[in-house]
């Protein structure tokens, strides 16, 4: 181990699927300080223009420069400055570079941190957040009917002209990632539309160095729990969790979900008890963390919950690489 390792963490999603959320409570953990945001939009070798005359969407690999991305990457791991090109998301072109210094840590986040094969044996340790259609839909729907205006047709069309590309390109990454969240509508109310009530997953990897899943009450057991109501305050439909066994995409894996919304984040301290191997450091921290945010998106379902559980396990896991404490930036003292 050695304290001038840089840690890769990969984030990858469609647009709209909760990154820049994940990435403000990512800062809770490790401080604006010790960790760089790469936003990978700035690899997009077609500006818009380009683009249109291509007949491509930014989810098409042909609109990326996967060399440069491959070659910049693995330049900061080895603690190397690089010149990153910027994708101006404004005027839809490309801007002059800019200087990045290596860092303790370094987010890769977007629609392709682990497409290609160069970039993802870089990565230390990833997440994929995966948005079901229906939520999506939804999400978008609220957004841009409400914020900016447009059709129920239009923000439909919007999301099927990106699809045969996401399925193709940005999908398939789930395979590789070391944990999936995953948003779903309820299974509490039958034909529920409107996606107020999620069901969250967190799919967890095995068998992946440095990193053991978080596991509720019994690992490797199936249990199915309804929180007791006297201690978890949920107005109806209730809330249900659920932990397992399971195989995905090729991967077996341990998958832990909560179905239904809290009504007081303090108690979320009932549920934290029962979960093991959550990466925290002291009693309360996950339920102290989601309290600090109780206005992010998410903040009252497993979406919220199992965000800042991730972030808690890819700090683990960047003390386990490193040897350092994230907090304090002191070597830890590793006892075999």
């Amino acid at each position: 181990m050695t304290q001038d390792r840089v840690v890769i963490i990969g984030v990858a999603g469609d647009s709209g699927c909760g990154k820049s959320t994940f990435l403000r409570r990512l800062e809770d953990l490790f401080g604006k300080e010790f960790m760089t945001v790469i936003c990978l939009d700035d690899y997009h070798c077609l500006d818009r223009k380009g683009r249109k005359e291509a007949g491509v969407t930014a989810l098409n690999p042909r609109a990326n420069n996967f060399d440069l991305m491959a070659e910049q990457i693995k330049a900061l791991k080895n603690g190397q400055t690089i010149d990153k090109p910027i994708y101006n998301h404004e005027t839809g072109e490309l801007d002059p570079p800019e200087k990045i210094e290596p860092n303790k840590v370094i987010v890769i986040e977007g629609l392709h941190p682990l497409y290609d094969a160069r970039v993802r044996e870089l990565v230390d340790f990833s997440v994929y957040l995966d948005i079901s259609e229906e939520v999506k839909i939804n999400w978008k729907i609220q957004r841009d009917m409400a914020e900016r205006g447009h059709s129920y047709d239009d923000v439909v069309a919007s999301i099927m002209s990106r699809k045969p590309d996401f399925t193709a390109y940005i999908e398939p990454q789930k395979q590789y990632a070391d944990i999936v969240i995953q948003v779903l509508p309820t299974q509490l109310i039958k034909d529920e539309k409107e996606g107020k009530i999620l069901r969250v997953r967190l799919i967890e990897k095995e068998g992946i160095e440095h990193f053991a899943p978080t596991y509720l009450f019994d690992e490797g057991s199936t249990i199915d729990w309804r929180p007791c109501g006297r201690k978890l305050t949920c107005a109806f439909p209730g809330l249900k969790m659920y932990y397992g066994p399971d195989n995905y995409m090729g991967n077996e894996v341990s998958i832990l979900e909560v179905d239904g919304q809290f009504d007081n984040l303090e108690e979320i301290l009932y549920i934290e008890s029962h979960l093991s191997r959550t990466g925290t450091k002291y009693h309360g921290e996950m339920t102290e963390l989601l309290l600090k945010h109780k206005d992010y998106p998410g903040s009252n379902n497993g979406t919220g919950l199992f965000q800042v559980l991730v972030g808690l396990k890819m700090r683990e896991t960047y003390e386990q690489l490193t040897g350092i404490n994230a907090n304090t930036e002191e070597k830890e003292v590793v006892t075999v």
